[in-house]
């Protein structure tokens, strides 16, 4: 028997039940004759965001001074896993430094739609993507003996009507699309604890959703941990204990602990439910204290260090006409707007870091000679500020090259709320068209958590997404702008044109409580590229300083089961001049489906460090989930027989090479034949088929005999006559003489055999 099984046997039912809800807004609660102890939890999924010890228990006061890594927007844009297991590890010993025993992430929801107002603390549009980052960080921090807490889980991907909204997902786009990042998290993160989100799935609030937390996230995947609520996400206190909702957070003075009493004396609700959550809560807080190194140093300026280092690779390179980029230290360069100065480079709401320090992109480059710094813009407005327009005119006008640093401030994207629109301030975007009038030497760099509308996208030579880079973010706009590092981030998710573009640009925020998600698996590129709709960028794509060939793709096998995995390889080489970092990306695309599918899907991704001339093997391990969908009759993930394309690409929409490979599935999809079956999906199944052809004995005419007129030779063409046949349903058959009622009866029994 387990010590926290042990203790829980020793507990009234008094304290087991206040053991399920918090004593304040960031410490659960003591059992002291028991000794079990309290711990603390905090957010912080780029950094740690620990309530003063000073201040308030509301958790509206100021947190203590601590180191803002790249927020998720930007690590995730990095496409390395060691990147954001370093971020995991330093995260770890700032937690056990600080003796938090839990931090609050990763945050994995889907970026669903570019409006979500905390897509800046999200991964992904891609499931694959997403899962594989979430793990690595997730295994960074946790390898301090700290633990995580995985959120929101799930379908959590707006802001609006968040606490009351319910997500409504088909079974196969949940599979597929939004809880593959979290299966992930448990199965191979091992996450401590799962958060559950504020909203409903499918018309039950995600804090009592038995199917959410009990039969897929601890059955189904193994998850052995606890979980907790989002604060104040709770609705039936009794029904989410037998869910499997194990903490509620922030405390609730008591009130909820009364109902599971009450619930549990009343016969409603079952002790050994209240007993399960008290057990498993302990087990993971006994985890921390076993393994809790106060004593841990905590070198804030080693971390800001970190910070810019790991930053200047999440800096996605958009665009590099004439070669603008890298610029020179001989250049004339002006600075302009007034994030240079005042940088935002990170999200607002419950992840927001109190920086210890900032490094703004002129401090970075204030050992630089020929630099001109103007304001251009204020931030607060959106209205233009004239004296600072001709300010700014008049030192791009006298410069080699302009860098106009803008983007998105405060207000415009934040958690509690969703953007209405994907405009960037008018006055940011009156300003970079008004400088490219004096001077067409113009790189503009953004810092923004979501994509942007860019009206100005063809009067700038150079682009580079930066998105919210963390405290030393200048640092890291230095060393890529000056070449100190080559750009090598990619595209997270797809930069679209327009809003209206986007897939679920008609249904997103619901009506009402009601969100469907009518899009379904078409999310992000697999609508994009499914449908050919042109986009600014595209999902995976991102430039360098250094050229890349790719060669040799070479498969392990060219048929496989999908029982056994696919080894796939090919070598890259540096053909530029500079060393620098590669992104190989592999998609897997379904040639013959039968279900609806998309273009491709992304299911292998290595990022490689090569010296200029080095040429070096990249590999990689396709599994059944790599070829497989959801199939909702057999509720598990299935590969049809076919074949299959295996594209390594630069990106969604640059494929370099491709070969193929035929996967033949071992599971069969049970098949039931009714009358109402028609013709083209019995002879679809080989079995049936054949029991079907031998029945008909032989090829018979369905429309009047061997002889027809030759009007109606002429109104029935061989092409007609066949697809008639094809969709016809069985039942058919009599009508048309071919058979009777017993006779139909005896040839479904034989095919259903």
């Amino acid at each position: 028997m387990s010590h926290a099984k042990e203790l829980v046997q020793q507990m009234t039912l008094e304290e087991k039940a206040s053991l399920l809800s918090g004593a304040d807004f960031w410490h659960t609660k003591a059992v002291e004759r028991l000794g079990i102890r309290p711990v603390m939890v905090s957010d912080g999924p780029h950094g740690l965001r620990k309530q003063d010890a000073e201040a308030d228990h509301l958790g509206i006061n100021d947190s203590i001074k601590a180191v803002c890594f790249p927020a998720a927007c930007a690590s995730t844009a990095s496409f390395d896993r060691s990147l954001v297991r370093t971020i995991g590890e330093a995260i770890g010993d700032q937690c056990q430094h600080e003796q938090v025993a839990i931090n609050l992430g990763p945050a994995i929801n889907i970026k669903r739609s570019p409006l979500c107002g905390r897509n800046f603390e999200y991964m992904s549009e891609d499931p694959y993507l997403a899962a594989e980052m979430a793990v690595d960080l997730i295994q960074g921090v946790q390898s301090k003996n700290i633990g995580t807490s995985v959120k929101h889980f799930a379908a959590n991907d707006q802001e609006h009507r968040r606490m009351s909204s319910d997500s409504v997902v088909d079974e196969r786009t949940l599979r597929e699309i939004y809880l593959p990042a979290f299966e992930a998290a448990a199965k191979r993160g091992k996450a401590w604890t799962f958060m559950c989100s504020y909203n409903k799935v499918n018309g039950e609030y995600a804090s009592q959703n038995k199917w959410l937390l009990t039969d897929v996230l601890r059955n189904e995947w193994g998850f052995d941990g606890y979980v907790m609520s989002d604060w104040g996400a709770v609705s039936n206190r009794p029904k989410g204990v037998e869910a499997g909702l194990d903490l509620e957070m922030p405390g609730s003075r008591g009130i909820n602990d009364a109902e599971i009493i009450k619930a549990v004396r009343e016969g409603r609700l079952d002790e050994k439910y209240v007993d399960l959550c008290a057990e498993r809560i302990i087990r993971v807080h006994e985890r921390y204290f076993a393994n809790a190194v106060p004593e841990t140093p905590w070198d804030k300026e080693k971390d800001h260090e970190l910070a810019g280092k790991l930053g200047a690779d999440c800096m996605v390179l958009l665009k590099n006409e004439d070669s603008i980029l890298p610029l020179k230290d001989t250049d004339h360069v002006a600075v302009i707007g007034a994030f240079a100065k005042k940088p935002r480079f990170q999200g607002g709401g419950s992840s927001h870091i109190n920086s210890f320090k900032v490094t703004s992109l002129l401090d970075a480059l204030a050992d630089k000679a020929n630099i001109t710094y103007a304001q251009g813009y204020e931030i607060g407005t959106e209205e233009d500020n004239e004296a600072l327009v001709q300010e700014a005119r008049k030192a791009a006008r006298d410069a080699d090259k302009v860098v106009v640093v803008a983007g998105l401030p405060d207000s415009f994207e934040s958690e509690g709320y969703d953007r209405t629109h994907m405009r960037m301030p008018v006055n940011q975007n009156h300003l970079i068209e008004k400088l490219a009038e004096v001077n067409p030497n113009i790189v503009v760099l953004l810092y923004n958590g979501s994509p942007v509308e860019m009206p100005w996208i063809d009067l700038a030579k150079g682009l580079i997404e930066g998105y919210l880079g963390g405290q030393n973010v200048g640092t890291a706009n230095r060393m890529v702008l000056y070449g100190e590092v080559n750009p090598s981030g990619r595209l997270p998710e797809t930069l679209p044109v327009h809003l209206e573009d986007t897939p679920c640009f008609l249904s997103y925020g619901g009506e009402g409580n009601t969100a469907v998600y009518t899009e379904g698996i078409f999310v992000g590129y697999r609508y994009y590229d499914t449908k050919n709709v042109p986009v600014l960028f595209p999902f995976g794509y991102g430039l360098s300083y250094t050229t890349f060939e790719y060669s040799n793709l070479k498969l392990s096998a060219k048929k496989i089961k999908d029982t056994d995995t696919l080894e796939v390889s090919v070598d890259v080489k540096n053909t530029g001049k500079m060393d620098g970092k590669e992104v190989v990306q592999l998609y897997v695309r379904d040639l013959q489906s039968s279900v609806f599918r998309p273009l491709h899907e992304l299911k292998g991704f290595e990022k490689v460090f090569l010296k200029s001339g080095e040429t070096r093997t990249v590999t990689f391990t396709l599994d059944k989930r790599s070829f497989a969908y959801w199939n909702t009759q057999i509720h598990d993930w299935y590969v049809e027989s076919g074949d299959f394309e295996i594209e390594i690409a630069r990106s969604s929409r640059d494929v370099a090479l491709s070969e193929n490979v035929y996967v033949e599935g071992t599971t069969e999809v049970p098949v039931h034949f009714t009358e109402d079956s028609i013709i083209m999906d019995i002879m679809a199944c080989p079995k049936a088929a054949k029991v079907f052809n031998a029945s008909m004995n032989q090829a018979t005419n369905l429309f009047g005999g061997e002889e027809q007129s030759e009007a109606a030779s002429e109104a029935v063409s061989d092409e007609m006559g066949m697809a008639m046949m094809r969709y016809m349903p069985l039942r058919s058959l009599i009508s048309f003489g071919t058979v009777d009622h017993e006779m139909l009866g005896k040839l479904l029994e034989a095919m259903n055999a």
